[in-house]
C-alpha cells in the first residue's frame, strides 16, 4: 500500500446553466489547469476517471482525448451529488493497491435550468423508496422534492432541538458572504439576514437563498501515489497527502422513518468517524472543511454529523459565529459552498477539493485563507445514496500559515502565470499543448474547441 497525493488542482468558473459551453469544453479547461499545476503532461497519466450524471455514456472519453489518445482505461462514474467523490476514491483506491502512479479525475456538468429533476421519465426512480417514505411520514406537497426532503430534515431539527428558520438562514448569509471573495463562484453577491429571510419560500423553512442553484461548470484533480513524488522532490511543498478518506453508502436507518437520516446524516456519521479514525485525527483538528451544503437545513445538520459540536447544539455553533472567520469553530465552505458556488453535480466535489488544496498551500491571498491549517476536511453527498468524507494534510507536514505566499509564487508554481485561487481565467491553446500528449497526440480530436482557443483565452 502507498500514500496517494493530490498533486494538481483544476476548476472552471461555475455559471448559470445556459448550455453555452460543452462537457467536452468544460472538462478540457479544468483538466489542462490540472495538469498545469501538477507539472506533468498527459504522456504522465495512467488513468482517466470522468465524473458526471446527466451525460452520455462516453462523455470521459471523448473530453479526455483532446488531451492525447494514449490508448490509457478511462472510466465513467455516476453516483449522484456525490460522483466526483467517488472518481476521486475510485483514484486513490487504485493508487493505493499499486494499478497506476497518476490518474487524472475530471467531473464536469451541464444542467438543466431550475430544480434538479431526472430525465428518465420512462422508469421507476432509484429514490422511489425515499419518497415513499417522506410521503408516508410528512406528506408531499408541490414544491421540489429535493427541497422537501432537506426541508423536512431541518423541520426535525427544530422540532427535538430547538432550532428556529433564522439558523438555518444565517447559514445562508454567511455562505454568501464567503463567496463573494471566490472568482468561481456562479453568485458573488453578499445579502443580510433579513433579505435571505424574506427570499421566496421554496419549502418552509427554506427560502431561494438557502437552496443551491443547478450550474455548469468542471473541476479536476490529479492524484498521484508516493513512488511518483519520490521521482519528483522538488514537488514535495506543492502536494497535499489524501490522510483518510471513506466512502459509505445507507444503512437500514434510512427507512426508520427519521427525516434527519433519509437525507444521509447516518452515512455522514459512519463516513467521517472512519476517515478520522484513518487519518488519525479529531473533528476538533478541523480549522477548515468544505461541506455538502445543498440546503441550509442539510450544513446545520452535518456540523452535528461531522463531530464539530455534540448532538442537538449545531444551532447553538452557526449562532455564536463559529462556522465563519474569527470563529471557535471550523470555518465551514470559504468557497460559498453549493449554496452560492454553484452545484454542478459531477463537478462539485472536486470543486471542494480544489478550495483546501489551495487553502493547504496557502494561496487564497484575497482574505479567503483560513490560517494555521494543518489538516482539512471534505464532506460530499448523494442521496440514493453514497457519502464521502476526505482528509488532506501538506505532504511536507507544516502548517498553511508557517510561510506566507505571495501571488507571484503561486503563478509560477500553478503553471498558468497567475494565481488561480485568486483569479479565475480560461486557457489558451498555447497552455493546452505544454500538457497535451506529446506521442499521441490527435488534433482532430480537439477539433471542436479549436475554434475557439489560439491567442484569446476561452470564453
Amino acid at each position: 500500500m502507498t500514500n496517494a497525493y493530490v498533486l494538481g488542482v483544476g476548476l472552471t468558473p461555475f455559471i448559470k446553466p445556459r448550455g453555452t459551453r460543452t462537457y467536452a469544453e468544460l472538462g478540457f479547461e479544468a483538466g489542462v489547469k490540472a495538469l498545469l499545476d501538477a507539472h506533468i503532461t498527459y504522456d504522465d497519466v495512467q488513468m482517466g476517471i470522468a465524473c458526471y450524471c446527466y451525460g452520455d455514456t462516453t462523455s470521459g472519453q471523448k473530453t479526455f482525448y483532446q488531451f492525447g489518445m494514449t490508448g490509457i482505461p478511462i472510466y465513467n462514474t455516476n453516483n449522484a451529488c456525490s460522483t466526483a467523490s467517488a472518481g476521486l476514491h475510485m483514484a486513490r483506491t487504485f493508487i493505493k493497491g499499486g494499478a497506476a502512479d497518476c490518474i487524472m479525475v475530471i467531473g464536469m456538468e451541464t444542467m438543466k435550468p431550475g430544480p434538479i429533476s431526472s430525465p428518465w421519465d420512462d422508469r421507476p426512480s432509484p429514490m422511489s423508496l425515499m419518497i415513499k417514505m417522506m410521503q408516508d411520514t410528512r406528506g408531499m406537497d408541490s414544491s421540489p422534492k429535493n427541497a422537501q426532503l432537506f426541508g423536512n430534515a431541518g423541520r426535525e431539527y427544530m422540532e427535538k432541538y430547538g432550532a428556529e428558520a433564522r439558523d438555518f438562514a444565517e447559514i445562508a448569509r454567511i455562505s454568501h458572504e464567503h463567496s463573494s471573495r471566490n472568482p468561481y463562484a456562479q453568485f458573488n453577491q453578499v445579502y443580510s439576514l433579513e433579505q435571505v429571510e424574506n427570499a421566496p419560500m421554496i419549502y418552509a423553512p427554506l427560502t431561494k437563498l438557502q437552496c443551491s442553484p443547478t450550474s455548469d461548470g468542471a473541476a479536476a484533480a490529479v492524484v498521484v501515489s508516493q513512488r511518483f513524488l519520490d521521482q519528483h522532490p522538488d514537488l514535495k511543498s506543492h502536494a497535499i497527502l489524501i490522510s483518510g478518506q471513506t466512502l459509505v453508502t445507507d444503512s437500514p436507518a434510512l427507512y426508520y422513518g427519521s427525516a434527519i437520516d433519509l437525507v444521509g446524516a447516518d452515512m455522514s456519521i459512519r463516513a467521517s468517524n472512519a476517515a478520522y479514525a484513518e487519518a488519525g485525527i479529531k473533528a476538533s483538528d478541523i480549522k477548515v472543511c468544505e461541506l455538502h451544503d445543498c440546503f441550509s437545513a442539510n450544513e446545520l445538520i452535518l456540523l452535528e454529523g461531522l463531530g464539530f459540536c455534540e448532538k442537538g447544539q449545531a444551532h447553538h455553533l452557526v449562532r455564536n459565529g463559529d462556522i465563519t472567520y474569527g470563529g471557535k469553530g471550523p470555518v465551514v465552505n470559504p468557497s460559498g459552498g453549493l449554496m452560492s458556488k454553484g452545484h454542478p453535480l459531477g463537478a462539485t466535489s472536486l470543486a471542494q477539493c480544489a478550495e483546501l488544496v489551495w487553502q493547504l498551500r496557502g494561496w487564497p491571498t484575497n482574505g479567503r485563507l483560513v490560517k494555521n491549517v494543518e489538516v482539512a476536511l471534505q464532506h460530499n453527498l448523494g442521496l440514493g445514496g453514497a457519502c464521502v468524507v476526505t482528509i488532506y494534510k501538506r505532504a511536507d507536514g507544516r502548517d498553511n500559515s508557517q510561510r506566507k505566499v505571495e501571488n507571484s509564487e503561486a503563478a509560477h508554481l500553478s503553471g498558468l502565470g497567475y494565481n488561480p485561487a485568486v483569479e479565475a481565467r480560461g486557457i489558451t491553446l498555447e497552455l493546452a499543448e505544454k500538457v497535451r500528449s506529446k506521442k499521441a497526440n490527435c488534433g482532430y480530436a480537439l477539433q471542436e474547441l479549436a475554434h475557439r482557443l489560439g491567442s484569446q483565452s476561452m470564453l
